[in-house]
């Protein structure tokens, strides 16, 4: 055995004892973190599900494929970092044999192609995701900053050490294949005797490289693989001491962590978190209002403290790779707000592992260590930073000493869920956000002055406007068909197919009215029976839930529940998406377990089912052209753009029935924004922001509105009253500035409405000509 080798085996055995022996360590570290967290005992049922859903995620990448070039690149990078293992028990034996091959496997061809394959791919994937770091970088983004690239914020050091370790195995293991053709062509290390593998059977792809060694002596191809196994062994082995001394670099962790992190996700199934919200939850047990005298004076409701997260939370935090698609998805980043879902992961992932050694240490121990740590315990997670608008980077802060996180960052989200929706390793951003508002609104009472008004009418009058019961009628008036009221005209909501679900808005709000009509007016048409409650509905409390006052969304709840469960509703149809996702998703932990369809869901089914038949063009239904007809109902554009409900599309999944209803109606032409789908922007409203003033940034609605006039469509539809209100404000403050010119908002049950109405007109016979047709879909 020569020096070299000695010194190779030497100094690489010291450093992969090291490695190994920090790596153990901080797999005991994080244990004990994750452990700090509260109780869950939701994510472990249903195993095999979840493995199911762990093996697809993965192989499928289908969380990366938002982003189609970035997820090929990362697929075989990620499987070459599996795979490719082997090639580094490989290099241990060429320390010692230059030709040392593993047993069984090592020139086992299939295998060998396997290597090279994925060796050169995941060079070139890695050089690609490089790449796109660097062309997306903030030096090179608008925005103030570089605050529009979706990197704005992430450890850059971090990022790049991990590329280039990458990057630098890859090469070492290409360069090895290839000094190991040209070792073997020359007969292996005895130099007598070709070996027989120095072919393209078993080099396929690194072959003509070897032939660039062509020349070199036995010795001296003996050395360069010692010197090249043990450069990636220290590579190799460097990275694994770096991330045992990090625990928050998120960018090398996740490749570990991302695996427990989907397979402990909310929903076994795969679906993604959204939807509902998790139960106010203490020490792992759902509370509500009628037992909270049973809780200790020191219950945390909500979370105050980072180790008021469950485990779940603190193992979502540290998963983080720090990516950023949460980030540039977010509709209050993306109108300057302080709020981005990845620095608030970030902010409480650094703020977590820099609180557990106080946390960890017996309590004799504390003193010991130091002031920093005792500072550090007492730093509420939020409060005032201190930071400026123009720098939301100061906004949080995991080490204080003020606050962790600024109370302008929790309170500027929309709940949209475009950030769980995005995330690759399925982060629940929404849950965590909420838990603090629970916190801030249920111990603090710290909420936006806002919010008090809209708890109060709640409370006292059952909707946000503090309207009289009694006006939950007006909307009905002069409809030329009798409303069935539940408990009046009709006994049990078994006598009627539906129950109608009218919702605060659809009461109270004019624009919102005209949908509620419309509904009730096709629902008639198509001979579908309809009751309603009446005085008897209440909020649903969606926006008191999603501001954190949870015990007075369980009172709205409860009651509804109750009244829901008394007059035998089991069908229910609603045209608000909040009411949609509250009553089908939410009601459940409550006792109350419905069958609710959005009133697009319906109305798409009496179209195909010919209940409902679509004759006339929506621009002729008034006469005239578009422009002389008067813009009340849906009667004057062609051109048709269709904005997303987040709690419609996103929270629900539902895109195809609305767009299906607008495809039906002759001569409209769909015309797709940019952002629709699951990337579909937020209006502004969800969150309970519908009832709070946008004092930060540019406002939400307008950056929506704006992308849906720069369609060229004279319409936008919508599906949801809270829609409805933003975006047509945001498109009077476009009218105002010269912006846009004869476009309206309109629900998409206006538009089937006033395709329909034409059947009750004394007019002829429609022709072939005017037979329904598909509309085309930009």
């Amino acid at each position: 055995m020569s020096a070299l080798q000695i010194v190779a085996l030497v100094v690489c055995g010291v450093v992969t004892l090291v490695a190994v022996a920090l790596f153990a360590r901080v797999i005991r570290q994080f244990l004990a973190v994750f452990r700090l967290g509260q109780p869950d005992v939701t994510r472990t049922g249903d195993k095999g599900t979840r493995t199911v859903t762990l093996l697809r995620e993965f192989l499928g990448h289908t969380r990366m494929s938002r982003l189609p070039v970035v997820a090929v690149a990362h697929w075989f990078t990620m499987i070459s970092f599996g795979v490719l293992f082997f090639t580094l028990l490989n290099a241990f034996g060429q320390l010692v044999k230059a030709d040392f091959t593993l047993p069984l496997i090592g020139h086992f061809p299939p295998y060998e192609w396997v290597t090279e394959f994925f060796a050169w791919t995941g060079l070139v994937g890695i050089i690609a995701l490089m790449a796109i770091r660097q062309k997306n970088h903030p030096r090179s983004a608008a925005g103030e900053g570089g605050r529009r690239s979706r990197f704005f914020g992430s450890t850059f050091w971090q990022a790049y050490y991990v590329e280039l370790t990458i990057l630098g195995v890859t090469i070492c293991i290409i360069t090895l294949r290839a000094l190991e053709y040209a070792l073997d062509k020359l007969g292996g290390t005895t130099g007598t005797t070709a070996v027989g593998h120095a072919d393209a059977l078993h080099y396929p792809l690194t072959g003509w490289l070897g032939g660039l060694f062509d020349g070199a002596s036995v010795d001296t191809l003996e050395q360069t693989i010692v010197v090249v196994a043990a450069v990636k062994i220290l590579i190799s082995f460097a990275w694994m001491i770096t991330i045992s001394l990090q625990p928050t670099m998120g960018v090398a962790w996740h490749r570990f962590l991302a695996f427990f992190n989907i397979f402990l996700k909310r929903h076994a199934d795969g679906r993604t978190s959204l939807g509902e919200l998790q139960p106010l939850m203490v020490k792992g047990e759902p509370i509500d209002f009628e037992n909270i005298e049973e809780l200790d004076e020191d219950a945390a409701l909500g979370v105050g403290k980072v180790e008021d997260f469950t485990w779940k939370g603190l193992l979502d935090f540290t998963t983080c790779t720090e990516c950023g698609r949460c980030q540039s998805q977010c509709p209050a980043w993306n109108t300057d707000k302080p709020l981005s879902p990845k620095l608030l992961v970030m902010a409480l992932r650094d703020h977590a592992h820099a609180k557990a050694p106080w946390l960890l240490a017996a309590e004799g121990d504390r003193p010991g260590l130091g002031e920093s740590a005792a500072a550090l315990a007492e730093v509420p997670l939020i409060g005032d930073t201190g930071y400026d608008i123009t720098n939301p980077l100061a906004a949080y802060n995991p080490h204080g000493p003020d606050a962790v996180i600024d109370q302008d960052v929790l309170w500027s989200c929309t709940t949209c869920g475009a950030c769980v929706e995005q995330c690759p390793v399925d982060i629940e951003h929404v849950d965590a956000i909420v838990d603090m508002r629970r916190y801030q609104n249920l111990i603090e009472s710290a909420f936006p002055n806002e919010l008090g008004g809209l708890f109060k009418n709640l409370e006292n009058k059952g909707n946000p406007w503090g309207m009289a019961a009694r006006a939950r009628l007006d909307w009905a008036k002069d409809l030329p068909f009798p409303v069935k009221i539940l408990g009046q005209d009709v006994e049990s909501a078994d006598d009627v197919d539906y129950l109608f679900w009218v919702g605060c808005a659809g009461a109270y709000e004019d624009r919102a009215k005209k949908t509620t009509r419309a509904v009730a007016e096709l629902l008639d048409q198509a001979g579908v029976s309809f009751a309603i409650l009446g005085d008897g509905e209440s909020c649903t409390g969606d926006s008191a839930r999603r501001a954190g006052n949870e015990f007075l969304f369980q009172m709205l709840a409860q009651q509804n529940v109750e009244t829901l469960n008394e007059v035998g509703a089991t069908k229910i149809v609603v045209t608000c998406a909040h009411c949609f996702n509250t009553i089908k998703n939410e009601y459940p932990q409550l006792g109350g377990k419905y069958e609710v369809v959005h009133h697009t869901q319906l109305l798409n089914r009496l179209v195909r089912e010919k209940k409902l038949v679509p004759v006339a063009r929506p621009a002729d239904v008034r006469g005239g052209s578009p422009k002389s007809s008067t813009k009340d109902v849906a009667s004057t554009a062609e051109t048709v753009t269709y904005h997303d409900p987040c709690y419609l599309g996103r929270h629900n999944g539902v895109y195809a029935p609305p767009r299906e209803l607008i495809g039906a109606l002759p001569g409209v032409e769909l015309r797709e924004m940019e952002r629709t789908k699951e990337k579909s922007f937020c209006c502004g409203a969800g969150g309970a922001r519908m009832w709070m003033e946008e004092k930060l940034g540019t406002r939400i609605n307008t950056n929506r509105t704006e992308e849906a006039i720069g369609t060229g469509a004279e319409r936008i539809a919508i599906g949801c009253p809270f829609c409805r209100v933003m975006m047509s404000d945001g498109l009077t403050a476009a009218q105002s500035e010269g912006k846009a010119e004869d476009v309206e908002v309109v629900d998409v049950a206006q538009m089937l409405l006033a395709a329909v109405k034409r059947r009750e007109d004394p007019q002829p016979e429609p022709t072939a000509d005017s037979e329904p047709q598909p509309a085309p879909v930009a």
